[in-house]
Parts: C-alpha cells; sequence; structure tokens
C-alpha cells in the first residue's frame, strides 16, 4: 500500500526520515495512517510474513532496504512455486505534473482525502509477530471500493498484519508477519519522483466511481511506439489500472468478460473501432462490478477535456 506524505513533512525533494525519531506516538486514526505511511518509507528491515487468501496460505521473506534515497523491497515465497517479487525506485509524490485532471499524489495516500470515502477508526492493542500493536479500521462509506484493517507497531509505525474486506464485510486476504528483524530508521531523506507529462490519447472513461480521478505514472513501461495505452485511477488509497490496445495478429487476445486473478478482477471488453478491434482490460482491487461499469462506458472522446467521477 502507497501512503501519501503530508504537506508539512515533504520538501521538494522529498521527507527527512530522521524526523520520525522525535515525533511524539499519534493519538488519532489518521495520525497513525500517516505514521504507517512515512514509516513504510524510511525504516530498513527484514521480516517473515504469512499470505492467507481464498488461493490458500503462502510464506514469504520480506526484506526492505533504503540506498541513496531510493527504496528497494524484496518478497520472495518459500513454499509452492518460486516466486520473488522486487519493487524499487523513489516515492511517486510531490510531482510537477501539468496535465488537466492529475492529481500528482494519487497514487499515494492522502490521509485527509482517504477521509471523504473512508471512515478512520482506531481499535484496542493487540499482540502481533511478538510487538504491540494498534489496529486501525478503514470502513468504506459506499459499495465502490474495500475496506482495510491494520495492526500496526507501535515503535514504529510498520504494519504487521494488513485484512482486505469486501463490500459485504468479509475478508478477502489477510497478510501478516510473523517475525520482523531489527527494524532500523534510514539516517536520511527519502526522494520523492519528479513526474513529468504524458498524452493521454482519445480515449476516456464515461464513468468513474466517486473519489478515483487519474494518477500519475513514473515509468509507462511502454516501448517507443507502442500502441499500448495504461491510465491509473486512484481515490488515495486503492486503485485501478485501464489499459487499451488494437488486436492484431501479434497482440494476444483476453477472453471478454470478468476474470478474477487472486484477490483482484479484470473485466476484458473487445470493442470494434474503425474496423479495428481494440482490447480494453480494467484491472484492480475493487468490487468486480465496478470495473465491468468502467470498461462497459468507456469512450471515444478526440477533444475530451476533464472527467469527472460520479456517485
Amino acid at each position: 500500500m502507497f501512503l501519501a506524505v503530508s504537506a508539512s513533512a515533504e520538501s521538494s525533494k522529498g521527507f527527512d526520515c530522521p524526523q520520525l525519531a522525535d515525533k511524539p506516538a499519534p493519538s488519532t486514526a489518521t495520525e497513525w495512517l500517516k505514521r504507517s505511511m512515512l514509516a513504510g518509507h524510511c525504516y530498513i528491515f527484514q521480516a517473515r510474513a504469512v499470505r492467507i487468501s481464498r488461493e490458500g496460505v503462502r510464506t514469504l521473506a520480506l526484506s526492505h532496504d533504503v540506498r541513496n534515497g531510493v527504496v528497494r523491497e524484496v518478497a520472495s515465497y518459500l513454499d509452492g512455486p518460486p516466486v520473488v517479487y522486487e519493487r524499487h525506485g523513489k516515492i511517486v509524490g510531490s510531482g510537477n505534473s501539468s496535465r488537466k485532471g492529475i492529481n500528482p499524489t494519487a497514487p499515494l495516500l492522502d490521509a485527509e482525502r482517504v477521509g471523504q470515502f473512508y471512515r478512520l477508526t482506531l481499535g484496542g492493542e493487540e499482540r502481533i509477530a511478538g510487538r504491540r500493536s494498534i489496529r486501525l479500521d478503514i470502513e468504506p462509506l459506499d459499495s465502490l471500493r474495500y475496506g482495510h484493517r491494520l495492526w500496526l507497531d507501535i515503535q514504529t509505525g510498520l504494519p504487521l498484519k494488513q485484512v482486505l474486506l469486501d463490500i459485504d464485510g468479509r475478508i478477502l486476504e489477510t497478510f501478516q508477519m510473523t517475525e520482523l528483524v531489527d527494524p532500523t530508521l534510514y539516517d536520511q531523506s527519502v526522494s520523492f519522483e519528479t513526474l513529468g507529462s504524458r498524452p493521454e490519447g482519445p480515449w476516456q472513461p464515461g464513468w468513474l466511481p466517486s473519489g478515483y480521478q487519474l494518477s500519475p505514472l513514473p515509468d509507462s513501461g511502454e516501448a517507443p511506439g507502442s500502441a499500448l495505452s495504461h491510465r491509473l485511477f486512484s481515490d488515495g488509497l486503492s486503485s485501478f489500472s485501464l489499459f487499451i490496445e488494437p488486436l492484431s495478429g501479434n497482440s494476444p487476445a483476453l477472453r471478454p468478460g470478468l476474470h478474477r486473478l487472486g484477490i483482484s478482477y479484470a473485466a476484458v471488453r473487445h470493442l470494434p473501432f474503425n474496423g479495428r478491434l481494440m482490447q480494453i482490460v480494467v484491472m484492480g482491487e475493487l468490487p468486480p462490478q465496478v470495473l465491468v461499469r468502467v470498461a462497459a462506458e468507456l469512450q471515444f472522446q478526440p477533444d475530451s477535456s476533464d472527467i469527472e467521477p460520479e456517485s
């Protein structure tokens, strides 16, 4: 989960991690959420964890490091097929995008903005991974997004346990540390990624769930001249991706309809347009009916301007 740095804590280049050592313990749910975000960027640690979902139980080894202000995370599954996920780079935030409709910090969490779409409350203290934690409940105010429950380490603010809940309050996934080894505060600043403008093209969503805005991507990952278009939309806490590309003999076609990918869903639509077949994919950890509607109401608007989200 990516969480945003509060305006008072950030400079034009990044956040000074040693400030966390001098901050008093949070007293509200919003303050705990901010502390968790900062801890997730600023602490260096090793951990063991377990992930529980409908697909079963998997154990993982986690490594979180910061070098020269750049965060590097590695998650290695310890059972089942050998899989390693790695993510590294600067924090996406405080970008200088000039495009209309772009919220430059939307891929991260703005705790105040999240309060418009989620109810944040504190629960009691519990012991997780041998450490004292406090529970933070994040309840959606509508049926357009999922809920979250976090158990935050009282000493560091790191999330020791995370639960994703569907719109009926059922648990979709539990991620829990079983051991947190030597969390150490990075002694310098973590850096922000500077974001530039990218053309968005004429395909625009005719409907967006309330609160979701177009968000910048630090790196499109697209080859020069690629016909693939990728856009990210976020409400400040959760996000979904929209992919649009013309199908050809060399393009792999997905079966139209709704596909489940672990706890995520992908809504796939094929749309004839100007003698070509366009493939539209909307994917994310959102209620499937939301993704299906976004895909169904995508429009071709050559001179489109900002799209206002609807409730």
